[in-house]
């Protein structure tokens, strides 16, 4: 018989076998399996630079156009170019552009998503969270901790504009997201302003040991006129990681890890003309310019970001930094997740 007529029927009675299994839901493994289990990672998503300078003024008429209040949050959300309509920065995160107008407030409500604040323009705006109150300032890191009342407001004459970023992807994946409203515009205050700094930031502890949040920091306003100072004093004392620059995490000072769960958060020095070696991980990675200019090199793609830029940095692309002024920037990533289930991988040059 003819070799290649010998598999055409070979090929026709292993489709007619497929069919009879699909009625069935079922599948055969050997068809699937190399898209199911790839050699390496190979992300669906692209590297892609926003610039702040074209965000705000359309952050601002969206000011325009709609309230807070009917909005609940008024944000452009930072949708990834590959995946349009997705409301995903990187395969597991989501991140956008928050604006507060004066005199606004962002209705309190909570839900199981963890979220992070990375303030740009902070004017003297607020988060309230869980009974507490925080003016915000910009580089200041706000947690909301999962399922925590928040609302946010500005009572001042200025804008309050600032970076979400939330793992409601990762929360939606498990099916497991819920959402409440309060009933009023804002929570009640019951403690005051600075209380969760002096509780759990000074190098003190309460007696009897409690987790307000559970697994996430107890400090919900991790404050840049702090993060600053101390990251340029490490850097002034040694020498930058030669794949990282000068790095330090933020922590929850009860156990030393993350200060969220889920998401991995951190700050970064590269003096002026530092050049970065390649590195590529496995977390999808969201980095905001607070101070300076940086060049990133993704993935073969050159990105040069300023001042609250934000930049993704898919899963397993390499990537290079390199300052032309000295520079700080803010990343988050779902690292904290990946390090606890045990797949986080990196790969140095």
């Amino acid at each position: 018989m003819n070799i290649a007529v010998a598999d055409k029927d070979v090929a026709a009675t292993r489709q007619k076998f497929y069919d009879r299994l699909s009625p069935r839901a079922m599948a055969p493994l050997w068809e699937v399996l190399k898209g199911l289990v790839p050699e390496q990672p190979k992300s669906k998503f692209a590297a892609h630079l926003w610039k702040f300078a074209e965000a705000r003024p359309l952050l601002m008429e969206a000011g325009d156009l709609l309230t807070a209040e009917e909005a609940e949050r008024r944000v452009l959300v930072l949708e990834n170019p590959a995946m349009p309509g997705a409301s995903r920065i990187t395969a597991t995160m989501y991140a956008g552009y928050q604006l507060i107008m004066p005199g606004e407030i962002a209705p309190a409500h909570r839900h199981t998503a963890s979220a992070l604040r990375m303030v740009l323009e902070g004017n003297g705006g607020y988060t309230a969270v869980a009974g507490e109150k925080t003016e915000m300032q910009r580089g200041d890191l706000v947690i909301t901790p999962a399922m925590s009342w928040h609302d946010h407001g500005q009572e001042n004459h200025k804008p309050v504009i600032w970076v979400d970023g939330l793992d409601l992807h990762m929360v939606n994946f498990y099916e497991a997201a819920f959402m409440d409203h309060f009933n009023d515009k804002s929570q009640i205050l019951s403690k005051p302003v600075g209380y969760s700094e002096a509780e759990f930031g000074s190098g003190f502890a309460p007696m009897q040991h409690r987790r307000p949040f559970g697994p996430t920091s107890p400090i919900f306003n991790y404050r840049y006129a702090n993060a600053r100072p101390a990251l340029l004093q490490v850097a002034s004392a040694g020498e930058p990681d030669a794949n990282l620059g000068h790095a330090l995490r933020y922590i929850n000072p009860q156990d030393g890890g993350w200060a969220m769960p889920t998401i991995a958060t951190w700050l970064t020095y590269l003096p002026k003309g530092f050049e970065t070696k390649p590195i590529r991980s496995t977390d999808g990675q969201a980095i905001v310019v607070l101070e300076g200019e940086v060049t990133f090199e993704i993935d073969g793609k050159t990105f040069s970001a300023s001042e609250s830029d934000v930049a993704s940095v898919p899963s397993w692309m390499w990537k290079k930094m390199r300052a032309s002024k000295d520079a700080i920037i803010f990343t988050m990533s779902d690292r904290a997740a990946q390090e606890k289930l045990g797949i986080y991988r990196e790969e140095r040059k």
